[in-house]
């Protein structure tokens, strides 16, 4: 790499990351909170769950912030951070203004609080590369469990978890485990996001173990992916076949093996998941009819949201404005920017929007950082390149997957907003130190070219 000077605008940015970082035990509870979240332990351990233990990890890691807020203070800086603050003073403001308060602080207020929260402790704690690395994989080995559990249990039981009911009878679709709480498409969009992540960090990592793993667990994960019928996560696995493909330095043989694992998997699905696939261009399909009921259903929760367009209904009370106020049963949403409509309204929206916009605008910029320091000479360990094809491929994974999937209060888009924020951060060390050296190297070169006069003697 050319050792170039690095521009006014990057030693701008370097300039406030010489940071403090925060103690290595808050790092431990913000990891043993991920294992509480993504391992659903509380439904899995008796006695556990009587201590509100999830709850109890929020309102210990948030104090130990507010103890270290010397530390801290100057990371809310970043845009990203800033619109969710701005998200939650008007979710609390907007609070006497919307349908349903009562359920809001009743039942849904906590499930929104534990989501949002990622966004700020990933983003505050992890404040080294390690850091980082270990929060990113350990984020994809709980996904990875999350998907092997019931396929594992699927094996050894024959169950699949779920079903849904099209020509007159009930078809099996893998589920989540009993313990987990998502169903089909829940799991279906586990699978293309952790596949996303895994991709583009463990095909080209280093470690043959790793890229072996990867290796292994590809086939594994694309069979829970045709087990789970779910056509939202099918539409997701072409876009990330898209960032495959665009990153593949051999284009032919991927996709001759895309087209011959395309036809052994055809040859291996039941007449079921044939024409649910089929389904999403064909009309002459039992499953066509919930299709259709599909993009039904995502019209009228729009029109929903529009009957109080200005605060909404409340946040998490989708299910109840569906019971109430069209007479349907409890659901949740379909469609994540129906749901924005629904419980933050019109004003909801644009803040939330506004939100992805700038993850959106942090990824491009990262991206930027990234060449900019490969340009200066900075030293840049191979896992941020890796990551950082991997967190813009998971971008459109996310922005296509919210056309089917609710998210207001679930945790992935937060979580990858504070995984951004870190590794800008990241980047940014990088180029302090990167700085420092040059600055260094300059006045090594300066002084050897201008040696200093020797001192004069007095001899008076």
């Amino acid at each position: 790499m050319n050792s170039q000077p690095l521009s006014a605008t990057a030693y701008r940015r370097a300039s406030s990351v010489h940071e403090r970082v925060v103690p290595a035990a808050l790092f431990v509870l913000l990891c043993y909170f991920m294992i509480d979240y993504f391992g659903r332990l509380p439904a899995r351990l008796p006695v556990y769950p009587n201590f509100r233990p999830t709850l109890l990890l929020v309102a210990a890691i948030t104090l130990s912030l507010f103890s270290q807020a010397d530390k801290v203070k100057d990371r809310f800086s970043e845009p990203v951070l800033r619109i969710i603050v701005v998200l939650l003073l008007y979710v609390l403001l907007s609070l006497p203004l919307v349908e349903w308060p009562g359920s809001v602080i009743r039942e849904n207020i906590q499930d929104f609080v534990k989501a949002v929260v990622f966004l700020f402790f990933v983003a505050i704690i992890a404040d080294t590369d390690r850091r980082l690395k270990t929060l990113v994989y350990l984020f994809v080995s709980l996904q990875a469990f999350r998907i092997l559990e019931p396929l594992f249990l699927y094996f050894t039981t024959g169950v699949l978890g779920g079903s849904t009911y099209v020509g007159g009878e009930f078809a099996g679709r893998l589920n989540g485990a009993p313990a987990d709480v998502i169903n089909a498409n829940g799991l279906g969009f586990v699978i293309v996001t952790t596949l996303g992540f895994m991709h583009f960090l463990m095909l080209r990592s280093p470690s043959r173990l790793v890229r072996w793993t990867y290796y292994l667990l590809l086939p594994t994960f694309l069979y829970a992916l045709v087990l789970t019928g779910s056509r939202g996560a099918f539409i997701t696995f072409l876009v990330l076949l898209f960032f495959m493909f665009r990153d593949a330095k051999r284009k032919v043989l991927l996709t001759a093996v895309v087209l011959l694992g395309a036809v052994v998997a055809w040859g291996q699905m039941s007449d079921f998941h044939q024409d649910r696939y089929l389904s999403l261009i064909s009309e002459d399909t039992q499953n066509s009819g919930t299709v259709e009921g599909r993009f039904e259903g995502m019209k009228t929760e729009f029109l929903l949201g529009l009957q109080r367009p200005i605060v909404g209904h409340g946040v998490g009370t989708t299910s109840e404005a569906k019971v109430n106020k069209l007479g349907a049963r409890s659901q949740a949403a379909h469609n994540f920017y129906a749901e924005l409509l629904i419980e933050v309204g019109v004003i909801g929206f644009i803040i939330v929007m506004t939100y992805i916009v700038r993850l959106y605008r942090l990824v491009r910029r990262n991206l930027s950082r990234l060449r900019e320091a490969m340009d200066s000479g900075a030293e840049i360990d191979s896992f941020k390149y890796r990551l950082n094809k991997a967190l813009l491929a998971v971008f459109w994974i996310y922005a296509v997957y919210s056309i089917n999937y609710y998210g207001l209060s679930q945790e992935y888009w937060y979580l990858y907003g504070g995984i951004c924020v870190a590794f800008a951060r990241s980047l940014a060390r990088d180029f302090s130190q990167t700085g420092d050296a040059l600055r260094a190297r300059d006045t090594r070169d300066f002084r050897s070219r201008w040696p200093a006069a020797p001192r004069a003697r007095n001899d008076l």
